[in-house]
């Protein structure tokens, strides 16, 4: 494992605030947009990780990004993509990175939208969309994350067991990037299924079905105000088409849970439903083992 990770350790230990806003380095504090933070938010310990920022080769790019892993780790170790929210990686997802490095995966949260700006100099979701998400295109984002594969398989991970997981923006990732050849699983909390194609998003998931090469695990909310339950069984009928020709797409499962709103994962938000948080981090576990990534 890369010695800058191990040695940049101690710049990257949570701010003792939560409600902390200032970002001087990706995965630390909240970013505005997202306020207030909410007492729940989960705080993930360092004790027997290497935790920190990396810089990963994207061609003469430098990409940031949040990496996890066991500090005393024997072998390669099966890898996760961790695709952020609109908000970039902040505390939050650096904080699920963690929580995958505890259970022995080497988990990269690449900071995609890093092009464009910081999400954390907008003060609201609209202002982030308009400057930040729609300035970062599908096909630059895919690039992006197999670069960060491989440099993950030059520091200590393995490139047999690589699984995505990603919450809204990035829940709308995973299913892409389930069509990447190295993707052996995807875990997509509430991403977009359908939407207007534009030049920088010319495919939704709910296009790419017959493309997959992964299977994919969709946790959705019931409740979600911005993905209807219409655009789940459009993405159900989807898979269900390309399913007898596709193994991945056949295997794709969707978990709704009826009261649950949008971001019902998202421990510091009001939005968060432990119930629903709780079990869908059970499931996505236990799919990542399923489908040998584990």
């Amino acid at each position: 494992m890369s010695e800058k990770i191990q040695n940049s350790r101690r710049g990257f230990m949570k701010s003792s605030a939560i409600g902390a806003t200032a970002v001087t380095t990706i995965g630390v504090g909240f970013v505005t947009a997202s306020e207030p933070v909410m007492a729940a938010a989960i705080e993930t310990d360092f004790k027997g990780l290497k935790a920190g920022e990396q810089m990963i080769p994207v061609g003469s790019f430098q990409m940031p990004a949040y990496v996890s892993c066991p500090e005393k780790a024997k072998g390669s170790l099966p890898i996760i993509i961790v695709t952020s929210e609109i908000f970039g990686v902040h505390e939050y997802i650096a904080d699920v990175t963690r929580r995958f490095a505890k259970l022995g995966y080497l988990a990269i949260a690449p900071e995609f939208f890093t092009r464009a700006g910081d999400p954390n100099a907008y003060g609201t979701t609209a202002e982030i969309f308009t400057n930040i998400v729609s300035k970062t295109p599908d096909v630059q984002v895919l690039n992006d994350l197999q670069a960060t594969l491989v440099w993950a398989g030059k520091n200590g991970g393995d490139l047999k067991r690589v699984g995505v997981t990603g919450f809204c923006w990035g829940g709308r990732i995973t299913w892409l990037s389930a069509t990447l050849p190295q993707v052996r699983a995807g875990v997509a909390w509430y991403g977009r299924l359908i939407g207007e194609k534009t030049e920088g998003n010319p495919r939704h998931p709910v296009d790419i079905a017959a493309d997959l090469k992964a299977p994919v695990l969709g946790l959705y909310g019931g409740a979600d105000a911005g993905i209807s339950l219409e655009s789940v069984d459009q993405m159900k009928a989807a898979l269900a088409q390309a399913a007898p020709k596709n193994p991945a797409a056949k295997a794709s499962q969707f978990e709704v849970y009826p009261d649950a709103p949008h971001a019902f994962h998202a421990d510091y938000r009001a939005t968060y439903r432990e119930g629903p948080a709780k079990d869908g981090w059970e499931k996505c576990i236990a799919w990542f083992k399923k489908n040998g990534v584990a």
